[in-house]
């Protein structure tokens, strides 16, 4: 019998306890669900687009351009939830030589998000309505970083007649998981990480995104725009998942444009070698991360190989993001293009 009592009395404990974390589990997410509407209506409030929100059909794309002259130089944003602002060491440098436009796509950012896939096609259609909406009808300089490489490619191939030329800054590669996987004898997919990505995006509406995101990004940017990209992580990791469901999709149509022809070209990659904390993210030893290099400098250069006026320019002191690390390479790189383009102007007159 006082087995029996003593067996009752702890299952009544038991259930309070559980009961008491329920109700605290209950009130971390009103709580966090709180946080997240203030956030958002803070970020609204602080963090304004720099530029314009164009209509292209029921949804609005964010475009900020500035300078003028022609080419117009577009950004185009590597994956991620950054999106316009990763451009920040070097819209403005740009904009000082020629009309300079980063922008956000569907869903990052200042940019309304979209129903149906994201690939790089559904990019490239997305940027030309957009510019043409904005009114931007002039030759364009196209400047791709990471997966913005794949876009700007499949850009090229689909609306031709206006690229004049482009910057692929430390771009990806159609073949890359293949090719690196053979080095790294590792799945280079991206969407090994759709799991965490999923669940990230499906978790936005608690804060926990916004809570994680506060005080990160690159110290390389001003603070205030690592407080805006911050701000927007919570509502743009939606897009950064639609486009890394898209992904094989995109490098499908990327690798289908065969030839750039003969468009002033510049790839732009970075050999930094990896860090300790990146070889053993990768499970690589130093010699490994060495190769991995080197095999990712012959794909890039296989980029700069679609045009027959192009270079490839090793930077050996950037990681991937060569727009922070060593800005003043990619504003040269644009601008040489940028020159290049407007003496073929000036030699077909």
């Amino acid at each position: 019998m006082t087995r029996v009592t003593g067996w009752r009395r702890a299952w009544r404990w038991a259930k309070r306890i559980l009961l008491g974390l329920l109700a605290l589990l209950i009130l971390v997410v009103i709580v966090g669900a709180i946080y997240e509407a203030l956030g958002r209506r803070a970020a609204a409030r602080d963090f304004p687009p720099p530029g314009k929100r164009v209509d292209i059909g029921g949804r609005s794309i964010h475009i900020d351009c500035r300078g003028t002259g022609s080419p117009t130089v577009v950004f185009e944003a590597g994956l991620g939830s950054g999106g316009s602002v990763e451009w920040s060491l070097v819209h403005e440098q740009v904009a000082r030589v020629t009309r300079a436009c980063a922008y956000d796509r569907a869903g990052i950012m200042w940019s309304d998000a979209k129903d149906g896939p994201q690939d790089a096609v559904a990019v490239a259609d997305d940027l030309h309505a957009t510019l043409k909406a904005a009114g931007i009808t002039d030759p364009l300089v196209l400047v791709g970083h990471s997966i913005g490489g794949p876009y700007i490619r499949t850009y090229a191939g689909r609306y031709g007649d206006q690229v004049a030329g482009l910057v692929f800054v430390d771009s990806s590669h159609p073949d890359q998981v293949v090719e690196l996987g053979k080095v790294t004898r590792t799945n280079m997919h991206p969407g090994k990480v759709s799991a965490v990505v999923d669940t990230a995006s499906a978790l936005s509406w608690t804060g926990l995104v916004r809570f994680l995101a506060a005080g990160t990004g690159s110290p390389l940017l001003s603070a205030r725009d690592r407080e805006r990209m911050a701000a927007y992580a919570s509502s743009s990791i939606r897009g950064a998942r639609a486009e890394l469901a898209g992904f094989d999709r995109t490098m499908d149509a990327a690798r289908a444009v065969r030839t750039l022809g003969d468009r002033p070209l510049v790839v732009l990659t970075a050999m930094k070698p990896p860090t300790p904390a990146e070889l053993k993210a990768l499970g690589l030893t130093p010699e490994e991360g060495a190769r991995f290099k080197q095999r990712w400098a012959t794909l890039n250069g296989e980029i700069a190989a679609l045009s027959t006026r192009s270079r490839q320019q090793l930077v050996p002191d950037a990681g991937h993001y060569i727009q922070y690390d060593r800005p003043d390479t990619v504003i040269a790189a644009v601008r040489d293009v940028v020159g290049q383009v407007r003496a073929g102007t000036m030699a077909a007159r």
